[in-house]
């Protein structure tokens, strides 16, 4: 069982959803990155790295903002391997890559060095929120050779077909995103959330985790309720970038997640 498997287990087990938090690589900037994911691991089950994108078309102003501040510091796409290979020597929590799909079709050596750099850095698996799997023919294969686990999403308006073709390309998890738009904290999340997880898991074995829009423990504890996994990202970023209590938030969404 790999890393990503065995949080979901084990978060199962204790009868909780897993809490995965999202930081965007470098940020808020190189020297102080890895303190912040491992401050945030503390009370997270699994950290998504966020590969810092000029034109991040998923992520709302928050994240957008965050990106553009470590692209301005310098981070590159060879430091946040780096970050990644270095959070790998201090933790042993799953690790996974949020990028979208242009950084990984103008890397040198394009799809299968990307991977296998990303393999070599430690990290579990990649996020893809902008390649859709049916295009995705030749990343796939080469992602199972080098055991980086896949994650596509699907939304509340993913018609059955659609379900059946992502999550067949699923590996790790599923990521849900909870509203047809882009990332930010919400102050209460879409009512269709609960039927989107159930008609996902009635076709998949895989967990499925919830995104988009969870800011706190209003809104994380419905979809610690009924998912396998809550996704927290705009919010932590704007903790940080606002010298705030991360660790009272990050406390808050673990408890948040317990059942």
């Amino acid at each position: 069982m790999g890393r990503i498997s065995e949080a979901f287990h084990q978060a199962k087990e204790a009868n909780r959803s897993a809490f995965i938090a999202y930081l965007t690589g470098g940020f808020p900037d190189e020297a102080s990155f890895l303190d912040k994911a491992m401050s945030i691991l503390e009370d997270a089950d699994l950290l998504e790295i966020g590969l810092p994108y000029s034109d991040p078309l998923g992520d709302g102003p928050t994240i957008q903002k965050s990106s553009e501040q470590v692209l301005a510091q310098g981070m590159t796409t060879a430091k946040t391997f780096e970050l990644i290979s270095k959070l790998r020597e201090k933790t042993e929590k799953p690790l996974l890559l949020m990028t979208y799909y242009n950084p990984i079709y103008c890397y040198k050596g394009g799809e299968a060095a990307f991977l296998k750099k990303l393999k070599e850095a430690g990290a579990d698996g990649v996020i893809l929120p902008d390649l859709p799997p049916d295009q995705a023919d030749t990343l796939i294969p080469l992602a199972r050779a080098e055991d980086v686990d896949t994650v596509f999403l699907v939304a509340p308006t993913s018609t059955p077909e659609r379900l059946e073709l992502v999550t067949k390309a699923c590996r790790g998890f599923i990521y849900a995103v909870s509203v047809t738009g882009v990332t930010g904290a919400r102050a209460a999340l879409p009512q269709d959330v609960p039927d989107l997880v159930r008609r996902t898991k009635a076709i998949s074995d895989l967990p499925v985790a919830v995104g988009f829009g969870v800011s706190g423990y209003d809104t994380a504890k419905p979809i610690a309720d009924v998912a396998d996994g809550v996704v927290v990202g705009s919010a932590l970023i704007k903790t940080i970038a606002e010298n705030g209590d991360l660790k009272a938030l990050t406390r808050e969404i673990a408890r948040a997640c317990k059942r």
